[in-house]
């Protein structure tokens, strides 16, 4: 079988044919398509922890197994407690070799149904970055209808699931971006508006929309989140899932305390997370954007199109289709 390996930091990765092994209480099944994450570029790029070498990246797959297609929960051993994971916790495709092979062996206890109303493809963009847009929104911040979000940096997988699964629930959603096009599609997906993060006054925009926001769901962090805290209204949550932007800078505590405001770390998920978000999906019949689909052999295009960061929604390889 073909499999693609990484044997270090920042070199391209290779598709090397390979023997199929088996594992024991794991079973093998046919990866169909499989979806990058910005996970996988940071960990070619090495800057990410715990990393090690060899290994075959890939959080997400729609696979085949006994005739019936699946999705994987990439989060393993979560543990018992809902509030955060447990020390043994660790995700599919570091420090265990992942989906970006024809073959893998997988517990079937991580096996999931595939959602019917989706393909394949758009079954594989979901799982990872779904999972941790639901946590963050749902488990963390505990959304509710009618009330106002900012969603930061539209056009990657979380954030993008975070507008969909928001404007399922009924929020009116305001985003950010580095794009009018991505600005625009975020608009048809049924954000109420948003602004460029490039501009110098991107709050002042926002708050001539919105005066203010009741959640903000952030993945980038960096020197700007003291704007993010002067946009949140008394008592909101912020929850954030990353830091892209870098260290917060500059934080005035007072505004924190003064504005009651509520900061909230999310990473992937639980069991229970998943299912929930699975669940959610299926029930609002949300269908992952596929921004461009790969061939298996073309995986090194795939990862240089993810680095450029002009993609609106999930990057695909093609597998088996």
């Amino acid at each position: 079988m073909k499999k693609s390996i990484l044997y270090n930091i920042g070199e391209k990765i290779k598709i090397e044919e390979v023997d199929s092994i088996s594992e024991e209480n794991k079973v093998s099944v046919k990866v169909r398509y499989a979806a990058l994450n910005h996970r996988d570029l940071w960990i070619q790029k090495g800057q990410y922890a715990g990393l090690k070498f060899p290994i075959t990246l890939g959080s997400d797959a729609c696979v085949l197994y006994e005739g019936k297609e699946y999705i994987i929960n990439p989060g393993f051993q979560w543990g018992p407690d809902e509030k955060s994971q447990s020390k043994e916790f660790n995700i599919l495709g570091l420090p265990l070799d992942g989906t970006f092979a024809e073959e893998i062996n997988i517990d079937p206890s991580y096996l999931i149904p595939k959602p019917e109303h989706l393909s394949a493809a758009e079954a594989a963009a979901l799982p990872l970055a779904g999972v941790t847009a639901y946590r963050a929104l749902f488990s963390r911040a505990k959304i509710q209808k009618n009330e106002k979000l900012l969603i930061t940096g539209i056009g990657g997988g979380v954030a993008l699931f975070g507008l969909q699964f928001a404007v399922a629930q009924g929020l009116d959603v305001y985003v950010t971006t580095g794009s009018q096009a991505k600005l625009d599609a975020a608009i048809k997906l049924g954000a109420k508006g948003g602004a460029l993060y490039a501009t110098t006054d991107w709050d002042k925009e926002l708050q001539s929309m919105c005066s203010g926001f009741d959640i903000i769901l952030d993945g980038a962090c960096g020197p700007n989140f003291n704007k993010i805290l002067k946009l949140a209204n008394p008592g909101a949550r912020i929850s954030i899932y990353g830091g892209t932007a870098g260290n917060m800078q500059n934080i005035s505590p007072q505004i924190i305390f003064w504005k009651q405001l509520n900061i909230l770390g999310s990473t992937m998920g639980s069991d229970k997370d998943f299912n929930d978000m699975v669940a959610f999906v299926e029930s609002h019949k949300i269908i992952p954007i596929v921004d461009k689909l790969f061939p298996f052999d073309d995986i090194n295009d795939a990862f240089a199109k993810l680095n450029e960061g002009s993609q609106l929604g999930k990057i695909v390889l093609a597998v088996n289709p």
